[in-house]
């Protein structure tokens, strides 16, 4: 009879065969189209995690913030001091707001901004954090935006953020991760916590 530790070693033998012979298969390089979908909270925190991960690596990234308001903001406060351009719609949630024309003309001056970061190859990855919103609300030609992402330079990664994903973004994706809300301290009266939530 063998033992605990020869039986993990042999499955985990066993597990490694399957993972690289997965990896001798993957022999593309190629710039990717990542989604974080979903109700759930941390889809803005992952698309950072990527920017994180580029900028630590050496690589040039850039944020375009679509939703957010002009208040302190953790990532810009970061990224900024290395580098990372921002452009920001800082018009706030559109139920503050409540003015479509103004929230239209804030998300296409920048989407403007955006296309410029779309075309840049010395950018390796472009954040487009809340993009959906702006598809799902019609704010921005859902056309447009497809093709500036579809005609980027080879290798420059981009990821989409939000909740409501358009049908057609995804199906360009290479990367779909989707968040569910299992709980939020939010739904229990806790206001949003600076360093966590913001």
């Amino acid at each position: 009879m063998l033992d605990k530790q020869t039986k993990h070693q042999q499955r985990q033998q066993r597990l490694k065969e399957q993972v690289d012979a997965r990896v001798a298969k993957a022999h593309i390089d190629k710039g990717l189209l990542l989604v974080i979908t979903g109700n759930g909270k941390g889809k803005s925190t992952a698309g950072f995690g990527c920017v994180c991960r580029a900028v630590g690596h050496g690589y040039k990234a850039a944020v375009v913030q679509f939703i957010k308001g002009s208040w302190d903001n953790g990532e810009r406060n970061l990224l900024s001091h290395h580098g990372v351009p921002f452009a920001v719609m800082a018009t706030g949630f559109t139920w503050d707001t409540q003015d479509r024309a103004a929230d239209i003309a804030a998300a296409t001056e920048v989407w403007q901004q955006a296309k410029q970061f779309l075309a840049d190859p010395s950018i390796q990855l472009v954040l487009l954090d809340e993009l959906t919103y702006m598809l799902s609300y019609h704010y921005l030609p859902l056309d447009e935006v497809l093709e500036a992402i579809a005609k980027r330079p080879a290798m420059q990664h981009v990821v989409v953020t939000g909740r409501a994903c358009h049908r057609a973004l995804l199906d360009m994706a290479d990367t779909i991760s989707e968040i569910d809300n299992v709980r939020h301290a939010f739904d229990a009266g806790v206001r949003a916590q600076q360093g966590v939530d913001w």
